[in-house]
């Protein structure tokens, strides 16, 4: 049987999905300058569970929490809130695409410059940071920690400009991948986005206070307004006299991540300027029109499969019916000890509603597959319920190559679509059908023809290995790709 050995390994209801990466705040000029960034936190939670920070700055001195766990496993508590005074504030929550999962690489960091105190957290990766990092460590830096956030505070201490801005914009324009960063000094709040855009950053307004954030949600759950999103290769720069922006890069056209669109932002958000939930539903649409499949249900893997499946359901003319529940308070790991319990684990996440499936044929919605043994047990989960027959269909094309820019994917090798044809995957899975949607026709449900092969209008790199930026990192000693370690013991 194709991949046994996967299918017995320990079951994490989180290792067969795309991580998170990570979602930054700030805020400029407000009296609940933490809080409201604590409550921006919340809202982005989904784009990372490891770690939550927060830096705040009071007219005297820079304070920072920077804890591992939930935003509301520590920002919560009165007494945490008190000790983060101050007018300004930025926050950061955390999946480790770069760096170990230890306090010393939580971010927003922090260092003392020659012209006063940074703190800066990003969301993305920076794919040379560690050919730099091993230049910076042979001409005498010391580094605290193994982010790749750090060796933009290491370049900024290097920098003979005079203005923080000059020197922010020298240090980024170092920087190879995709980010986009938040910084706060003694009176500025600083944000980027890389040239092409990649990861997602937006500009609000509450009350005459600027904010930043990866994600609409964030302005929506603090009552801010949103002004437009930060565009590709621009540096914007709040201070209490206003707003200014620079192009230091030169104008480009955009490459957003497709995979915001259809997995990792939150449906209720707004991204160039289209919702993203409704963007989900498109892909369904398209999907029901490429792979069409004769069926009595429609049925979701919750929860961000939803969207998708409606669309389906929709364009199909099929019933919706929520044929799986998922358990929302279940860890991001389980560990099983014995093969017996082993089989039993998707069930902590996922049960099958056996009244919406037994004696159906279903057809099975998934926004990605990534390397599949999960999906086994889905698949199985059904069948079990009673289903005559199970088609499973994926709102996203195969998934053949690794991510480099801030999600978390398995290697090349361990990706069931980098291994297998159609057929073989369909076995694997154990599904009577299996289709994907198609890259042009994701093209298609963002409103084009189809890929522009010349000049692609999203990065879309794990379909097609098409990577807009040099992968730097790769081509160097695997000893740099992957410096040694301090272990934290305490």
């Amino acid at each position: 049987m194709l991949g046994e050995t996967d299918l017995n390994e320990c079951f994490d209801p989180n290792a067969d999905r795309l991580q998170e990466e990570c979602g930054v705040f700030g805020v400029l000029g407000h009296e609940d300058a933490s809080a409201l960034t604590a409550l921006g936190l919340h809202a982005l939670q989904h784009r990372g569970q490891e770690a939550a920070g927060i830096v705040t700055y009071d007219n005297d001195q820079f304070r920072a929490e920077r804890h591992l766990g939930l935003v509301g496993d520590h920002f919560s508590n009165a007494e945490t809130m008190a000790r983060l005074t101050g007018m300004a504030a930025i926050g950061h929550v955390r999946y480790s695409t770069s760096g170990e999962t230890i306090l010393r690489n939580v971010q927003p960091l922090f260092a003392e410059l020659e012209g006063g105190g940074i703190s800066i957290c990003h969301n993305g990766h920076f794919t040379n940071a560690m050919t730099l990092r091993r230049q910076l460590i042979q001409d005498g830096a010391i580094c605290q920690s193994t982010s790749d956030s750090e060796v933009v505070l290491q370049l900024l201490a290097r920098s003979r400009e005079k203005k923080i801005v000059d020197r922010f914009v020298e240090a980024i324009s170092k920087m190879e991948g995709a980010y986009a960063l938040v910084a706060l000094t003694r009176k500025k709040l600083i944000g980027a986005r890389d040239p092409f855009g990649i990861r997602p950053l937006v500009l609000g307004d509450l009350n005459g206070a600027p904010v930043l954030a990866s994600e609409t949600c964030a302005l929506d759950i603090i009552g801010a307004t949103f002004i437009r999103e930060i565009e590709n290769g621009e540096v914007i720069v709040c201070t209490p006299g206003g707003i200014e922006s620079f192009f230091p890069f030169g104008k480009r056209p955009a490459r957003p991540d497709i995979f915001e669109y259809i997995y990792f932002s939150r449906p209720d958000s707004i991204l160039g300027g289209r919702s993203v939930y409704d963007v989900r539903k498109e892909f369904g649409r398209q999907l029901a029109r490429e792979a069409p499949v004769e069926a009595d249900v429609v049925v979701p893997v919750p929860d961000s499969g939803v969207p998708a499946a409606l669309g389906y359901s929709q364009e199909a003319g099929i019933p919706f019916e929520l044929g799986i529940i998922r358990n929302h308070y279940v860890g991001r790991t389980f560990i099983e000890p014995t093969q017996a319990i082993r089989t039993l684990g998707v069930k902590l996440k996922h049960s099958a509603n056996r009244s919406q499936i037994e004696g159906k044929r279903v057809v099975l919605i998934d926004d990605s597959l990534v390397r599949g043994t999960t999906s086994v047990k889905i698949v199985q989960m059904i069948r079990d319920a009673g289903a005559s027959e199970v088609h499973f269909r994926l709102s996203s094309p195969p998934i053949r190559y690794s991510d480099y820019y801030g999600i978390d994917t398995p290697v090349r090798e361990k990706l069931l679509a980098a291994k297998y044809n159609l057929e073989e995957m369909r076995n694997y899975i154990g599904a009577d059908t299996l289709a994907f949607l198609s890259v042009d026709g994701v093209y298609r449900a963002m409103g084009h023809e189809g890929r522009d092969k010349t000049n692609p209008q999203f990065t879309d790199h794990c379909f097609t290995g098409d990577y807009p930026t040099p992968l730097t990192d790769l081509s160097e000693e695997q000893e740099f790709a992957h410096p040694p370690r301090l272990v934290e013991v305490s």
